[in-house]
């Protein structure tokens, strides 16, 4: 597994909750701020159509046509404000998130918790401000890392000639900023072409904020909908325009739908838009009350939300798509005859080498040619995948 992804928030607002529907791991969850001390690192999964159902194929590596695909997911501790000056367990957090790819920003969309995490009544707070805090918080934890000494780094530019994009990327390189990147930030910002000796303090933190942007993309968790007040989602999806991806979702209903369906209680995959109660004779009226209320909440949302985040960050901030390797091109087997047996996720854009690479080093080194299982066409090393292809590559080794 190559994705990592960062749940993140203040404290109190569901990340842990959210943690555990996503990956049935065992968690503290608790109604006070700082339940996470130490990070939880877990196995969740984007959901996508196996490509089984349209080529009429028996596979056994999906759930009635679903295959389920895993990412990392972490759970880090909770962000005050003022975290980036190590305030609460800022730094732990922020040191914590450097490798992930992308951000769920979990915020308590019910305004039932304030900008610590401590219990408030139900919409009392607005979510609007957890939003900036956090962008905030992280733009100006990278702004401190990148000034960390660059008067000596902005030296050693101006006498080797060093270009001013590959001082930044080396310098942000543990967060995941490249080169690219970075050159794509100076020419936004205006910076490209000024020397760095006469950027001011301000220049510099929007330089990082856009950085932040491009190398930590985030979709927005709008939790605890299922009781937040209508105004408050309202505001929230108003935040589409400004180009945020906003998700309304509840993971306590998305835990509970797991665990009953793990009890045997309903028939239910994540993602699904509804259930199917097995034997409702057996249920109390709680219970069955209970069920009726989140099956309420899955018809007017399309979902509890929770699946849907994961894959608008993978398919859609991250660019990922899914292709399938196969030895037997005419069979769609590996060499053992099993049907499908691996989904891949890689990048848009990727090659039909690259994906040699991704199932071994030695075959990608070795790589002669693909070919489009579907089709028997011949894929050159150039050739771009496409989402849901089924390719056999073929190799030296």
């Amino acid at each position: 597994m190559s994705i990592l992804i960062a749940l993140a928030g203040k404290p109190n607002c569901g990340k842990s909750t959210f943690f555990k529907a996503a990956t049935l791991a065992d968690v503290e969850i608790a109604n006070y701020p700082f339940t996470t001390i130490k990070p939880n690192l877990g196995v969740s999964y984007v959901r996508a159509k196996c490509p089984c159902k349209e080529l009429h194929l028996a596979c056994k590596k999906c759930v009635n046509g679903e295959r389920f695909i895993a990412v990392e997911l972490l759970d880090v501790a909770g962000l005050v404000p003022e975290a980036h000056k190590g305030k609460g367990l800022g730094n732990a957090f922020l040191d914590d998130m450097r490798q992930a790819q992308a951000i769920i920003h979990v915020i308590d969309a019910s305004g039932g918790t304030d900008i610590e995490g401590n219990v408030v009544p139900i919409g009392s707070h607005a979510p609007l401000d957890d939003i900036k805090f956090l962008e905030n918080e992280i733009t100006m934890w990278m702004y401190g890392i990148l000034n960390k000494n660059w008067t000596k780094l902005s030296r050693k530019a101006s006498a080797s000639g060093e270009k001013i994009e590959d001082v930044i990327a080396e310098q942000l390189a543990g967060l995941g900023v490249d080169a690219v990147m970075a050159k794509q930030a100076l020419l936004e910002t205006g910076l490209a072409d000024r020397h760095i000796s006469s950027w001011t303090e301000a220049e510099m933190i929007e330089l990082s904020d856009y950085l932040r942007r491009i190398s930590k993309p985030l979709v927005i968790a709008a939790n605890k909908a299922d009781i937040a007040p209508p105004e408050n989602l309202e505001k929230l999806k108003g935040l589409e325009k400004e180009g945020y991806r906003v998700i309304p979702c509840s993971a306590g209903i998305e835990l509970a739908l797991r665990n009953a369906a793990s009890h045997g209680y309903i028939d239910y995959l994540p993602g699904d838009e509804g259930f199917t109660i097995k034997n409702p004779e057996k249920l109390t009226p709680q219970q069955k009350a209970a069920l009726d209320k989140m099956a309420e909440f899955l018809k007017r949302n399309g979902g509890t939300g929770i699946q849907k985040c994961l894959n608008e960050v993978v398919f859609g901030l991250l660019n990922y798509i899914v292709v399938y390797p196969v030895e037997d091109e005419g069979k769609f087997t590996d060499k053992s005859g099993n049907v499908l047996p691996d989904a891949f996720l890689v990048k848009k854009g990727s090659t039909a080498r690259d994906l040699a690479y991704k199932v071994h080093t030695q075959i990608g080194e070795s790589f002669l040619f693909g070919v489009n299982a579907r089709t028997k066409m011949r894929l050159g090393e150039k050739h771009e995948l496409q989402n849901n292809d089924i390719v056999k590559i073929t190799s030296t080794r």
